[in-house]
This record gives C-alpha cells, sequence and structure tokens, in this order.
C-alpha cells in the first residue's frame, strides 16, 4: 500500500466536506514562520514522516510565536525520527481540546466479508486495537448500498454523542469514507477526531493509504513508488517499480535494503515465492552476508521482465555476489526466469571477471531451464553454480556456496579479510 503524508490526507478530507485545521506544509524554517505569521495564533509543528507515535518522539511540538514555530522547524527539518528524515512539517493552527474520537475505515478481505469496515470509537488519541469493544460502533458496507448519512448519525448515536455534534461528527464519518473510496484506499482514519472547546469538530491527524493497484488513477498525489515503504523511495526503489509498472504481468518487487555499501560481504538478492526466499535470506545471513536489496518475481514473469529485475539487481555498486533464491517448487514456467537471468548475466559479467552467482531454479521446465542456464554462461568469466529442486530445502549449503564463491573473487582481486 501507498502511504499518505497527514497533510496530503487532510487534503483529501478537506474536500471531502471534513474540517480540517488552518495549516501549510512547509519545507523550510522561514516558510514556517511565514505560515504561522499568517495563522496568527499558537501553533502545532508536526514532522511529516511515514510513522505513527510522532508525538512521544518528538515528532510534535508547540509554538506560541512565528519565531518560535522557526525554530522549531529548523530543529525538525533534517532530523531523523523513528529512523525516518524528515523533509517537511505541517505548521497548522494548535486546537484547543476538548475531547477526542476516532474514525477508521479497513478493508476486511476475509471469506466471509470481503467489504469495507467503518468504524467509529468515543476513545480517539490511541490505537484502536487498545479500545473496548463496547467503545466502538462499526457497520460493514454493502457496496452496492453504500455508505449514507444517516449510517454515520446511527454509528455516534449507538455511542450517545451529544446530539449537538451529530451532525458534525456524521459529516466526518462520511467524509473519510467518501475519501477512502474515492481514493481506493485500503485503508484509512481520523485519529483524533477532535472536539475543540469551541464546539467544533476538526481531523486533528489522519492515516491514509492507497491501494498499490491504484495510484496509476491519481497522479495529482504525486506518489512515485506504489508501495508501502518505512522510508521515502531511494533511486533503486523508483527504477524498480518502473519495471512493475509498465508491465503487470507477474510480479517485480524489488526494495533497496543498503544505499551505501562501504564493507564487504553484501550480495544483491533476487528471490522467488516471498517465504521461501526469506529462508534464503536467513541462512545468509548466518554466514555473514547481508543482503543489498531483497526481491521477488513471481507469478509466471515474462523473461523481458526478470531480466530487467536481475540486470538492476546485479548493478549494486558494492555487492559480491548475486543468489537467484527460487526456495519454492514453482508452478511456473521456469524457464522464463532462465533466459531472464542469463540475458542479464551476458550483459554484465564481462564488466567483472568472476563474479559470483548462485542460481537455484524450480518448477516446471525445470531441466530445460538447467540447460539454458549452463548453456548460456559456458562462455563467461563468472562463477556460476546452479540448482535445482533436488537442493530446494538446502538453504545452509546454498548459502555456504555463496559465501566460499565470495572468498575465492576477494582473492583474485587481492582483497584480504577484515
Amino acid at each position: 500500500m501507498a502511504r499518505l503524508y497527514e497533510y496530503q490526507g487532510k487534503q483529501l478530507l478537506k474536500t471531502n466536506k471534513v474540517s480540517v485545521p488552518h495549516g501549510e506544509v512547509a519545507t523550510t524554517p522561514d516558510e514556517a514562520e511565514k505560515i504561522a505569521a499568517k495563522i496568527g495564533k499558537p501553533v502545532a509543528v508536526k514532522a511529516q514522516i511515514w510513522a505513527g507515535g510522532r508525538g512521544k518522539a518528538g515528532g510534535i511540538k508547540f509554538a506560541s510565536t512565528p519565531e518560535e514555530a522557526k525554530k522549531i522547524a529548523g530543529e525538525l527539518l533534517g532530523s531523523t525520527l523513528k529512523n525516518l528524515v524528515v523533509e517537511k512539517v505541517l505548521v497548522e493552527e494548535k486546537l484547543n481540546i476538548d475531547q477526542e474520537y476516532y474514525v477508521g475505515i479497513i478493508i476486511d478481505a476475509s471469506r466471509e466479508v470481503r467489504a469495507p469496515v467503518v468504524m467509529f470509537s468515543t476513545e480517539g488519541g490511541v490505537d484502536i486495537e487498545s479500545v473496548p469493544s463496547e467503545k466502538i460502533a462499526q457497520m460493514t458496507v454493502d457496496v452496492l448500498r453504500g455508505f449514507r448519512f444517516y449510517d454515520a448519525l446511527n454509528l455516534a448515536v449507538r455511542l450517545k454523542v451529544p446530539n449537538q455534534y451529530l451532525q458534525s461528527i456524521a459529516q466526518a464519518i462520511v467524509g473519510l469514507f467518501q475519501t477512502f473510496k474515492g481514493y481506493n484506499c485500503r485503508t484509512a482514519e481520523i485519529n483524533p477526531l477532535v472536539l475543540t472547546k469551541e464546539g467544533k469538530i476538526l481531523a486533528g491527524d489522519c492515516r491514509m493509504a492507497i491501494d498499490d493497484s491504484s495510484v496509476f488513477r491519481h497522479p495529482e498525489l504525486g506518489i512515485e513508488v506504489a508501495r508501502e515503504s518505512a522510508t521515502p523511495p531511494t533511486e533503486l526503489d523508483k527504477i524498480a517499480w518502473q519495471i512493475e509498472e509498465g508491465d503487470l504481468r507477474g510480479t517485480c518487487y524489488i526494495a533497496q535494503m543498503a544505499s551505501d555499501i562501504k564493507e564487504l560481504n553484501y550480495v544483491g538478492y533476487h528471490g522467488i515465492g516471498g517465504g521461501g526466499a526469506i529462508l534464503g535470506v536467513d541462512a545468509l545471513n548466518r554466514q555473514g552476508l547481508k543482503i543489498a536489496n531483497y526481491a521477488d518475481t513471481s507469478g509466471n514473469p515474462t523473461a523481458a521482465k526478470v531480466y530487467r529485475a536481475a540486470k538492476l539487481i546485479i548493478n549494486q555498486p558494492g555487492i559480491e555476489g548475486y543468489m537467484l533464491g527460487g526456495f519454492i517448487v514453482a508452478n511456473q514456467e521456469q524457464w522464463h526466469h532462465a533466459h531472464g537471468v542469463v540475458k542479464a548475466l551476458r550483459e554484465e559479467i564481462p564488466k567483472r571477471p568472476g563474479f559470483p552467482c548462485v542460481i537455484l531454479l524450480c518448477g516446471n521446465k525445470e531441466k530445460e531451464s538447467m540447460e539454458i542456464l549452463k548453456e548460456g554462461t559456458k562462455d563467461l568469466p563468472g562463477r556460476f553454480e546452479f540448482y535445482g529442486s533436488d537442493k530446494v530445502y538446502e538453504t545452509e549449503f546454498l548459502a555456504k556456496r555463496m559465501k566460499a564463491l565470495i572468498l575465492e573473487y576477494r582473492k583474485d582481486r587481492g582483497i584480504k579479510e577484515e
């Protein structure tokens, strides 16, 4: 899922008639000062990162003057918060909070439901999982019927919300659902939905995540990589997403794990099948090897798609080897993988003689795949070892072979063990 920043979510909520605090996003301390001056009252300066719990981590601070807002923004911008670099801050009016509510919508993908579920609670400001069930009202939405204003009213009435706030709270719930539906969200929440001492209902904070496959419908959101991540996308992540975005046949998932490799023992990792591939990562780690990236090409991708993935993985600066960890007897025709990998190796291995490659490929067309791999690499100056389904469970063996080939590669290049 592609996550949105708080300020982006609030912009969407505002278009659906959900009231939000007055505020704007800033990328410099001077911008923060100008925004605070425009608001003309005490403000909250909020770090914009893809993580919850910002308040406890020091990512939300209050300022009484524009000068103070500038100082706080200067402290937050460029800092690292919850392992994320703060590149933007939201400067908005400080709310005079009387009570906090919660509104959230998720997709219940269970076989029995397969529909959106709207939740409302009188306990906001905390994780919904920690709220007693008697303080949560929820409704499973019939996607053909939709979610209507009186449905939102009913949720609020069930939890005995005072009559004078029913209309405003119902509008916030409906507005969140309209945003959820209109932007193809997988999850959306307002937490807290704030009742101020002045009697206003405002979205104090929000979180939203867009379904990956729907991002192309919303270019205005500026999402560079349509996947959920704890960090902003790297250049490798962006290139990898272009592979998937341009060819939806099968899966090509690549995430960079180490962006600046300055030490030995890193391997370019190309997995097939998710869970089994993770076992291969664990085995490499036990041999003192680290993965520069994690990748998965499964679901019967084309040879062209596999080729682009393998070429990108091998070209990561600083890696000492390439492993294709197909730790699964796949029902996809594996000769597509073989053809794609051979093309990448033929283009890249001549540039790095002796480069280690351990390839495990199991499943349909396995015999033909082994022949393609061996024939296609027999005249290349690399270190190649190819394995089939007889080694599909031998994660430790394959990791040891990867390590052994890397040590030989270092010896050829005159690199001594640290």
